[in-house]
């Protein structure tokens, strides 16, 4: 199926910020022009993905969409074009998807914001996706890394009722006492079960003096209290478990195998009070992705992360009906349906 996209300007605290919405193109409209008033728009194929077969496409008038959050010193595009091709996948599929530049990047005007601070940024997107698609009543903010950290801190800050679900994957919660306890954990343990580390440190081949004060200086490190634990001021840590556990709606939480990202967030979660029980809540689906880096750069953890996503906004927009899943149990002669597939 092909997507428009529509091209959009809207305003940010003075500045200006850009962004592309993509929109499942009107099966009525199938061989004629595009037709987005009087924003930019063109017809642009889907990815080329496969996808399950789906016996029910969503309607974009029921009102689900996407807002993906960028994450770190990246524009609406992402990691190896990873933005640009969720977005048409989403909108192929019927979900309205948005992308944007934060102020100071990309096309965007104005200073570059840290993550903690671009709520605003959020807000005034989610302003400009609900003009541009009228229809939307829910939508889901979609973040990699500390732009799913942003998602909760905005969530934490504003309550935004329009907001109904989270995508978040591999959030970050890095700190110095945290980033060394990852290490400690999953490097130096491992590094010690290694033949080529004892083969370099018999012969010689290893400067033994200097390893070991990397190794004292990251354990003083990982065992040091957290400003938290020391200051009434409230980390972003906390905010971000704040808003996690106050949201109402439901959360998709993917981590990849291969990141430390994850593992930190893995490691501070089971570690942190402020976090207990978060994970497994009953709101919360959880998906772990083994073989996968940080920014799901292959194919196939692309696509993985792409098909997950999907599954899980059927469930939202609820176009797998319940009786259609169990009729198509009782037949047992046509495919599952993606909610199968991720609960399965």
């Amino acid at each position: 199926m092909k997507v428009v996209e529509q091209a959009l300007v809207f305003p940010c605290a003075g500045d200006l910020l850009p962004g592309i919405v993509a929109l499942p193109r009107p099966s009525s409209d199938a061989h004629g022009p595009a037709r987005m008033g009087s924003s930019a728009a063109s017809a642009v194929p889907g990815n080329g993905a496969s996808a399950p077969d789906r016996a029910v496409m969503p309607d974009p008038s029921a009102g689900c969409g996407v807002l993906v959050v960028v994450g770190g010193p990246q524009y609406r595009v992402g990691s190896h074009r990873q933005f640009l091709l969720l977005a048409r996948r989403l909108a192929a599929e019927g979900y309205p998807t948005m992308r944007f530049d934060y102020r100071g990047m990309g096309d965007a005007s104005g200073e570059m914001h840290g993550f903690e601070e671009v709520s605003a940024d959020i807000g005034a997107a989610l302003d400009a996706f609900q003009l541009a698609c009228p229809s939307l009543r829910r939508i889901v903010l979609w973040g990699l890394c500390d732009a799913a950290s942003a998602a909760l801190l905005y969530v934490q800050a504003t309550r935004d009722p329009r907001v109904a679900g989270l995508v978040l994957l591999n959030p970050w919660v890095r700190s110095e006492t945290s980033l060394a306890q990852t290490q400690i954990k999953h490097y130096y343990r491992q590094r010690l079960l290694q033949g080529d580390f004892w083969w370099k440190l018999l012969s010689g081949r290893m400067e033994v003096l200097k390893s070991v004060r990397g190794l004292v200086r990251t354990a003083r490190v990982a065992h040091r209290r957290s400003p938290a634990d020391r200051q009434p001021a409230r980390s972003f840590q906390d905010r971000m478990a704040e808003g996690w556990q106050q949201f109402s709606g439901k959360i998709l939480l993917i981590l990849s195998g291969e990141d430390y990202t994850a593992r930190e967030f893995l490691e501070f979660s089971g570690a942190n009070l402020a976090w207990s029980g978060l994970i497994e809540a009953v709101k919360v689906r959880r998906i772990d992705m083994a073989d996968a880096d940080h920014t799901f750069s292959s194919l196939a953890s692309r696509v993985a992360v792409e098909d997950a996503t999907l599954a899980w906004l059927d469930i939202l927009a609820g176009t797998d009906d319940e009786h259609e899943i169990a009729a198509t149990a009782a037949n047992g002669n046509s495919p599952p349906s993606r909610r199968e597939e991720l609960w399965a």
